[in-house]
């Protein structure tokens, strides 16, 4: 039997842990051959991820935003005696706003970038400046709100992209590194792991499944990529938790399946066509599958079944808890809200469910 050498024998095991990992991670387009996520260099057995980052960091970039606001005077100047005193006229010009994010290009060949919606919100020119320095007007095809996720597209040649993962496949522990452009630095790599999964309350009203990452994110990385160790896009950059305005290890990112989806419906329709259910929902406590003779954990409770809705159709009624959405296990009543509502009118659904302790399952049709 033969004695491997430690350089080797840290190679196997890599690989071996690699193979795992690519067991459950499914890039939505397809991602170039594999190579080892920390590949072993040198004498000294290095571990690196710079093999990776050669090849993800030229699809991310750097976002400018100018904007026109409402010129801010003193509030001294309000008093009509002391404009005319000072020769104030009684409206002021606006002010040019400069802005900076980040984004990332997901569609080479039509030149497709995502970013958030809160870096190019109310933008009159968006600047984007490639990794070689290359910049271009860009033009924004939609912004939502709702998920925070907003396209553009720039005219340029010779562009790298990204390949989307299913963001449905993460674990809390997966590695992930935050690639922007904080504080207008220029581009910038933190590492961590995915901390959390099924994170909301950040955005009022939203559609929300952020992930949560201990990959320090700052003012800047907004709209910057979330990858993994094989450089393929997990999530957009989008919110830090902090009382500072810095990072203190608690960021968020949308889920590349919610970002992924909104691009789909702004290259198609032009605009985001949500549907409804008709449902009102809340979450699955221990409590409420007491109550409900339920086994507890995750899930979302009906607790509203409107009338005449694709729900009521359905078959659905107060009391039932939605397990699964299209085989997709759903988290808690934000999760599926945002899955809900990412799908288009007409779009046929299938709901796992368990009313009076039994399991169901149900497909109900998206209505307006």
């Amino acid at each position: 039997m033969s004695i491997l050498s430690r350089s080797a024998l840290v190679a196997l095991v890599l690989a071996a842990a690699a193979c795992q990992t690519g067991e459950r991670e499914l890039a939505v387009r397809s991602s170039p051959p594999r190579t080892d996520a920390f590949p072993v260099t040198g004498q000294e057995a290095v571990l690196s991820i710079a093999p990776m980052l050669d090849r993800a960091t030229p699809a991310v970039v750097s976002v400018v935003v100018e904007s026109s606001r409402p010129a801010r005077p003193n509030p001294i100047f309000d008093d009509p005696v002391l404009r005319r005193f000072f020769g104030l006229p009684d409206e002021l010009p606006p002010s040019t706003s400069i802005d900076a994010g980040s984004g990332v290009i997901v569609d080479a060949a039509n030149g497709y970038v995502l970013t958030n919606n809160h870096v190019v919100e109310d933008g009159e020119r968006i600047v984007v400046t490639l990794k070689d320095g290359r910049q271009f007007d860009a033009t924004l095809i939609g912004s939502d709100p709702g998920t925070d996720v907003a396209v553009l597209r720039i005219p340029a040649d010779g562009l790298t992209d990204l390949p989307f993962v299913d963001s449905d496949t993460l674990r809390v522990g997966d590695y992930a590194v935050a690639i922007g452009n904080p504080y207008g630095l220029g581009q910038t790599v933190t590492t961590g792991i995915v901390s959390a999964l099924g994170r909301s309350g950040l955005i009022s009203g939203g559609y929300e499944n952020f992930i949560q990452t201990d990959a320090a994110i700052n003012p800047g990385n907004s709209g910057g990529a979330l990858v993994n160790s094989r450089g393929e896009l997990i999530g957009l950059n989008t919110a830090i938790l902090s009382r500072t305005g810095g990072n203190v290890g608690i960021s968020f990112a949308v889920p590349s399946n919610i970002a992924r989806a909104v691009l789909e419906q702004f290259v198609r329709y032009g605009d985001v066509r949500r549907g409804r259910l008709g449902i009102t929902i809340t979450d699955l406590t221990p409590e409420v599958a007491a109550t409900l003779a339920s086994a507890g954990g995750e899930g979302a409770v009906i607790t509203k079944v409107e009338q005449g809705s694709g729900a009521a159709a359905a078959g659905l009624q107060p009391g039932d808890v939605v397990l699964s959405v299209n085989d997709r296990v759903v988290q808690n009543a934000s999760d599926l809200r945002a899955r809900i509502g990412l799908l288009r009118v007409g779009d046929q659904v299938q709901l796992g469910i368990v009313r009076d302790g039994a399991p169901r399952t149900l497909t109900a049709t998206v209505r307006n």
